[in-house]
């Protein structure tokens, strides 16, 4: 079933996709390497591909922005969704403060440190900051994982004038603080404060703040529900791995079923989203199964240049 767009603003965002279709982009827009922000900090990011809408990928806590773009710890001859989505539009990755690919000083964030902790606010701020002072053209489809699922929905509500479609990556939705009890909670928070062991020598590492960041997206899509754009919710089948965590006893059944009514709750709370569960792959689908995000990009995006806002099926 088609849904014809019906607003102004949705009417106006099909004139710009068109438009941006039409003129074509460069090739690599911006070069490669770090951009100036407010402040005079610079974040990294690379830019590939012409097309329009523009795909910014949104990396899961601590992770770098090229984790979107490595072959090495995906399933043999799997193409990476950075290049596969760069084959049919532009697409963007960056670098948050404190993240990392690996454990090695080399491994660690390309952008300028900042202190921590940090709320989902600070990094919708910085990556508005980015997308203006590097001048990537908009209108953008987000696609975020885990923590990165709060940044970009987070984003989509303060801009929603620039945002016109979302993927979300087994994105961490804020529903999951209901679906326990508070010392589950605590622990839950525990794991994803400190660092692990292998990153301690990483002082500038990210820390985020779970509870200020799902009172920020919360009270933002309250006030401005994503209900006027094509969203696809990709969901892990297989349990999150705690391999080498110290948790209480029935922990990991508790985060996992907790977590599978969070990801329906939140899909449920976007009309117009088509959720997948993909049953073959754990929390990181776009290392597991990139295929299936860059499939999802796709249908978004595919959406986006129809001017629909639901999403045709498979």
């Amino acid at each position: 079933m088609r849904a014809a767009l019906r607003s102004p603003l949705q009417r106006m965002m099909r004139a710009l996709v068109a438009a941006s279709l039409l003129i074509g982009t460069p090739a690599v827009f911006p070069p490669v390497g770090g951009v100036s922000i407010t402040g005079g900090r610079r974040l990294y990011t690379e830019c590939r591909g012409v097309g329009s809408p523009t795909v910014i990928l949104e990396s899961g806590l601590r992770t770098r922005g090229d984790n979107w773009s490595r072959p090495d710890v995906m399933p043999a001859r799997a193409t990476p969704v950075l290049p596969a989505v760069a084959a049919f539009t532009r697409v963007c990755e960056y670098d948050r403060p404190g993240t990392a690919l690996g454990t090695t000083p080399s491994d660690y964030s390309r952008s300028d440190p900042v202190p921590m902790p940090r709320t989902a606010a600070d990094a919708v701020r910085d990556l508005h900051d980015l997308l203006r002072a590097a001048r990537v053209p908009g209108p953008y489809v987000l696609v975020g994982h885990s923590f990165g699922g709060q940044i970009v929905r987070l984003y989509a509500a303060t801009y929603p004038r620039d945002v016109v479609g979302l993927v979300l990556v087994d994105a961490l939705p804020e529903q999951l603080r209901s679906q326990m009890t508070s010392a589950q909670w605590k622990t839950y928070i525990g794991l994803n404060t400190k660092p692990p062991a292998p990153l301690a020598a990483y002082k500038a590492i990210e820390v985020m703040d779970f509870d200020a960041s799902f009172d920020q997206t919360r009270k933002a899509t309250r006030a401005a529900p994503l209900r006027t754009m094509p969203v696809v919710v990709l969901s892990k089948g297989r349990p999150f791995n705690l391999t080498g965590a110290r948790v209480p006893p029935g922990f990991a059944a508790a985060l996992d079923g907790g977590w599978s009514k969070a990801q329906d709750q939140l899909s449920a709370g976007l009309p117009h989203a088509a959720h997948v569960i993909v049953r073959d792959s754990s929390h990181y689908i776009e290392l597991e199964r990139p295929d299936v995000v860059v499939h999802s990009i796709r249908r978004v995006v595919n959406a986006v240049r129809s001017g629909r806002v639901i999403i045709a099926p498979d």
